[in-house]
């Protein structure tokens, strides 16, 4: 970035805004879950989700098992590769558990897609999915997440998560970049 300072994204959802999501995400997720579900974070946006909502989760007397599934299909673009790469696969054996996947966006619902099959190619009993923010997308998806935090406009998001060439993601809120 040659010492150049980037001004922060504008706010489209503050971090506030965040927090309130996630606590009413955990109202739901709470009597759908055990302490023998194993929490899946799609890595890398759905790091920041995953951390709040399993302490969320846990102060509603939840503790679920936690692990991370790393697939790729974006790298540093703005659009999907249309394919899905697995980087780095479970490390917890989820056969014949539940799985809660977590991840920080819904658009294209491939990643959401891939990581429901290699959870119930490893065995799980059932899958669960939580995204905090669904995009509208113009044609029908594959799967379709059971928990939403917030239906999010068409638009580039970053923050909480979500990036923009790896840029942005630690921000506490939802801004765009559009």
């Amino acid at each position: 970035m040659d010492g150049l300072t980037l001004s922060a994204p504008p706010v489209l959802l503050a971090a506030d805004e965040v927090a309130q999501r996630v606590d009413r995400l955990a109202d739901q997720i709470a009597p759908r879950t055990t302490d023998e579900t194993v929490a899946v974070a799609l890595l890398t946006g759905g790091l920041w989700f995953a951390a709040d909502l399993t302490r969320a989760l846990a102060a509603r007397g939840r503790h679920l098992m936690f692990d991370a599934l790393w697939l790729a299909s974006y790298g540093d673009a703005r659009n999907s590769s249309g394919r899905c790469e697995v980087r780095a696969g479970l490390q917890r054996p989820v056969a014949g558990r539940q799985v809660l996947l977590i991840d920080d966006v819904f658009d294209s619902g491939l990643s959401l897609s891939e990581a429901g099959r290699f959870a119930r190619e490893a065995g799980a009993g059932e899958v669960l999915a939580a995204v905090f923010a669904r995009k509208p997308w113009p044609q029908p998806r594959a799967a379709e997440p059971d928990f939403v935090g917030w239906e999010a406009p068409a638009r580039y998001l970053v923050g909480y998560g979500m990036d923009s060439a790896g840029a942005w993601r630690g921000l506490p809120y939802v801004g765009v970049m559009d």
